[in-house]
């Protein structure tokens, strides 16, 4: 059964499972103590810490091991935030940012701080001009993934590295996508990752913080980790964690070639096969692994069931899910379609008969669920000027743009349909459909129980 969704969580690399085995028997100790066993644990936990900074592209005293890729988000910004505070209180994020980073945001600004969010394009790249304007001479922090864990885009680390250390602004990178296929380039000042992302262990994050970042640990004081990380070391699945992105870093660049050749046969045949998709993301900067891509008239869930009954293990940053109601955060910030959307991330060693029996059984279960969803449009109401209404209130996505597209035909060309929805998802897609079919969206406006979207027919 192919598993296709190595973005949330990599399959556990085999040197992982043998370094952790070795670890477990050698490595159970405390690494603080002085007698014999204490002193292997500690030996253990410097060869992996030098192992891992070697990867980072740091020294071994500026690298932490953490609980999670999550916490060494958390403590890294936190850190960073309430050692510059007499800078101030102003932290900068995209606004693509995993939501470990937008969490620690939304607290920083409910205890008084001020948050920047950068836009991005519709590729979900940032721009490095929008990270340089933002910068005040109170900000203390900002904070850019290496690149983007739902669409694949790698950002401009470096060249907003440059623009944050011309004004002195330390830079935290989440580099928890990326780290496992080389190290994050540019002049970075704090960086963070999770080892389940490239094959290790759950439950190991790393922190780097560079020398000369001004750096408060906050919560109460510990011992272990200089501080910065409080708690028992698990040595053996850090023993482990370090292992494996050493052995997946010595793979990278064989499988990067070949598994980016994959993820471009996606990228070509997907629209091809199944009609109405937009494959999001940057075409060309971007993690080699990763494709995502959005299908018209879809439930987004429902795609997923039914790949997983097919036999494929993938993921979705969908509106369409039974947990929520609204967007993915990445593709509402993109302003492309979140309906019916696949990920697709492959792992090490995924075969070409694996994508291409995908690409085979992909075309019929978007056609079904498709076929599921063809609820009769809603009957529309003509108004007096060339125009339709589409009362869609109380109903989900994809359902509203369904109905948009079933009576679009009915009004002349320089006529408007009006869809009314309740539905979140409705603010992303039906621009996005727009986009996709040559039509001018002329806006939104608030109506009783919900919103009326305009769409004029321009050809």
């Amino acid at each position: 059964m192919p598993y296709f969704d190595a973005a949330s969580s990599a399959p556990l690399h085999p040197v992982a499972r043998q370094a952790l085995q070795a670890a477990l028997d050698e490595g159970w100790a405390d690494p603080a103590r002085l007698y014999r066993e204490g002193r292997r644990a500690r030996l253990l936990l410097d060869a992996a810490r030098e192992a891992a900074a070697e990867a980072v592209g740091c020294r071994p005293d500026e690298l932490v091991f953490t609980t999670s890729g999550t916490r060494a988000v958390h403590s890294g910004m936190a850190g960073a935030l309430a050692g510059r505070r007499r800078v101030g209180r102003h932290l900068i994020v995209s606004s693509v940012e995993h939501s470990s980073v937008l969490h620690a945001a939304g607290t920083h600004e409910a205890e008084g701080g001020k948050v920047t969010e950068v836009p991005v394009e519709r590729t979900g790249r940032v721009s490095v001009t929008g990270y340089a304007e933002a910068l005040r001479p109170d900000t203390a922090l900002a904070c850019l993934q290496s690149a983007n864990h739902e669409v694949g885009t790698e950002q401009p680390v470096a060249e907003v590295a440059d623009a944050c250390r011309a004004a002195g602004v330390p830079l935290l990178v989440d580099a928890a996508q990326s780290l496992g296929w080389g190290p994050v380039p540019g002049g970075w000042s704090l960086l963070t990752a999770s080892a389940h992302k490239w094959g290790g262990p759950s439950g190991v994050g790393l922190l780097a913080v560079r020398k000369g970042v001004r750096y408060a640990p906050q919560g109460p004081a510990d011992e272990r980790e200089s501080g910065r990380a409080a708690g028992f070391e698990n040595i053996p699945a850090i023993v482990a964690a370090a292992a494996s992105l050493r052995a997946v870093r010595a793979e990278a660049e064989t499988e990067a070639l070949r598994l980016r050749g994959l993820v471009d046969r996606i990228r070509a045949r997907v629209p091809e096969a199944v009609p109405d998709v937009e494959v999001v993301g940057d075409a060309v900067r971007r993690l080699p692994h990763l494709v995502t891509f959005s299908c018209l008239y879809a439930d987004g869930e429902t795609v997923l069931h039914e790949l997983d009954r097919a036999g494929f293990s993938v993921s979705s940053g969908s509106s369409c899910t039974s947990s929520t109601l609204t967007p993915s955060h990445v593709l509402r910030a993109m302003g492309v379609l979140s309906e019916g959307n696949v990920r697709v991330s492959l792992p090490l060693g995924t075969g070409e008969e694996d994508v291409d029996r995908f690409l085979e059984v992909l075309p019929g279960v978007v056609a079904g669920v498709r076929e599921r969803l063809g609820a009769p449009a809603a009957s529309p109401v003509r108004a007096a000027d060339d125009s339709l209404i589409v009362d869609a209130l109380g109903k989900r996505c994809p359902i509203p743009v369904i109905e948009l597209a079933k009576v679009f035909g009915d009004v002349p060309v320089g006529g408007i349909v009006t869809v009314l929805s309740d539905d979140e998802a409705a603010r992303l897609d039906i621009p996005a459909w727009c986009e996709m079919r040559g039509q001018e969206y002329v806006g939104e406006r608030p109506v009783e129980g919900g919103t009326a979207y305009e769409v004029r027919r321009v050809a």
